[in-house]
């Protein structure tokens, strides 16, 4: 069964990768496939909130506080990327109803 995500989803980058950022933007390594994958600056910061489990409403609010955009774009792109990033295997999730 396939996971959705949705703000309430706990969401963190998995343990077999490695990343690294250079003037804002970050590269990562898949290393269950060897695909690498770039992240530009929005992207970078998204990612490094993901090597911590958090839930997708805390990575919005955090971006909003950060970056000048609507709620509701923030949190559409948002999805979009973390579901984007489930696909290719480099991040875990987790239904947050229950915690």
């Amino acid at each position: 069964m396939e996971r959705r995500i949705s703000p309430h989803t706990i969401v963190r980058a998995v343990n077999e990768q490695v990343f690294c950022e250079l003037a804002g933007e970050a590269t990562i390594l898949n290393l269950k496939n060897g695909v690498y994958y770039g992240l530009d600056r929005v992207g970078s910061r998204i990612w490094s909130l993901l090597q911590q489990a958090r839930r997708v409403q805390e990575i919005r609010d955090t971006l909003l506080e950060e970056y000048e955009v609507t709620a509701e774009r923030c949190e559409r792109d948002l999805l979009v990327l973390l579901e984007q990033l489930s696909a290719e295997g480099l991040i875990e999730i987790q239904d947050g109803s229950a915690a």
